[in-house]
């Protein structure tokens, strides 16, 4: 594919159950019969955060690695997690980024996903760890969330984990919608509304570090974390999937001591019925094989190693389980 077939396409963002129903899985299980292509859509999400340029990367990586006849690999924008999985429940995209969390809703049929059950996004490899980012600047004077009442929050766009997380944390503070403004974008966007003063809070579910809180604090010189309390990490730990990450000090600059927030697993996940056994597995083998390729941080923590953390039970892509199986990381 011309460089120019691997440019990112701008796709509108903002999936979700009402999305879901109106392009035909309103009930039941989503998934259809077998209609293997080369021809990949990577669903990415929205400019800001770290899946749209690890998409646009992987993207070039596995059109450069993978000898497949015919292979294009596009990656495109979209509203993240919910988004990418209820694509690839549609037929609509054939990859996609998203946390492990929301995917096992999306295969049991829970949360966003009540009664659009998808069952043909397989699991093929954890990625990396995502911590809840919830920030704020000094000069708000807010310094808890049990002050977010009335205020102006960016909670991330409509379909992303990051909405759905913000949503767990605020209602564990006993918050509702309504209780706040509820601003709907991704980070760069509410970045820009923080700076401008525009917001009173973002909160945005990202890898560990982003480059894009660090451009903040540059900006402004006075962004500054707000930590979840022991009592409602503890809430979200016993009511949701989301496990306790602690961001370290040394992460940014202007970050004094460790900050304890919930986090979840980005993965990657591709049709089980629009990509082969075999092309998965060419899939799988590139995206840890040549994690080494990738210019973010997030490489690091790109490893076989690791690469079955978080995934509970969720279905394997088969040609990521044979990966798995040849690699001796899967019984």
């Amino acid at each position: 594919m011309s460089s120019g077939g691997r440019s990112v396409a701008i796709m509108a963002a903002g999936a979700c159950v009402a999305m879901l129903s109106a392009c035909g899985a309103s009930s039941g299980e989503t998934g259809g019969d077998e209609d293997f292509t080369t021809s990949l859509q990577f669903g990415t999400a929205n400019p800001g955060g770290v899946y749209y340029p690890l998409g646009a990367e992987y993207s070039t990586i596995f059109e450069d690695t993978i000898e497949v006849d015919g292979l294009g690999v596009t990656a495109i924008e979209t509203g993240a997690s919910v988004e990418n999985l209820a694509k690839i429940g549609r037929g609509e995209i054939q990859l996609g980024l998203a946390q492990n969390n929301t995917a096992m809703d999306a295969v049991e049929g829970a949360g966003e996903f009540d009664g659009a059950q998808i069952e043909n996004a397989g699991f093929m490899g954890k990625l990396y760890p995502e911590a809840l980012h919830i920030v704020t600047r000094e000069s708000t004077g807010i310094e808890s969330l049990a002050e977010a009442e009335g205020k102006r929050i960016a909670i991330g766009p409509p379909g992303s984990a990051s909405q759905q997380a913000a949503k767990d944390v605020l209602g564990a503070y006993g918050l509702d919608d309504g209780d706040y403004t509820a601003l709907e974008e991704g980070f760069d966007d509410a970045k820009t509304k923080l700076q401008d003063g525009n917001a009173d809070i973002v909160m945005e579910i990202m890898g560990v570090p982003y480059a894009g809180l660090q451009e903040l604090e540059a900006t402004t010189g006075d962004v500054t974390f707000l930590p979840v309390g022991d009592a409602e990490l503890q809430t979200m730990l016993d009511e949701t999937s989301y496990e306790e990450y602690e961001i370290p000090a040394e992460t940014y600059e202007f970050l004094d001591e460790p900050v304890a927030t919930p986090s979840a697993f980005s993965c990657l996940f591709g049709s089980t019925t629009q990509v082969s056994e075999d092309l998965g597995y060419e899939i799988t083998k590139s995206l840890y094989e040549n994690a080494d390729q990738l210019t973010l941080p997030q490489k690091e923590d790109i490893t076989t190693e690791t690469a079955l953390d978080g995934r509970g039970e969720l279905p394997l892509h088969p040609g990521a389980e044979r990966y798995f199986e040849e690699a001796g990381i899967l019984g």
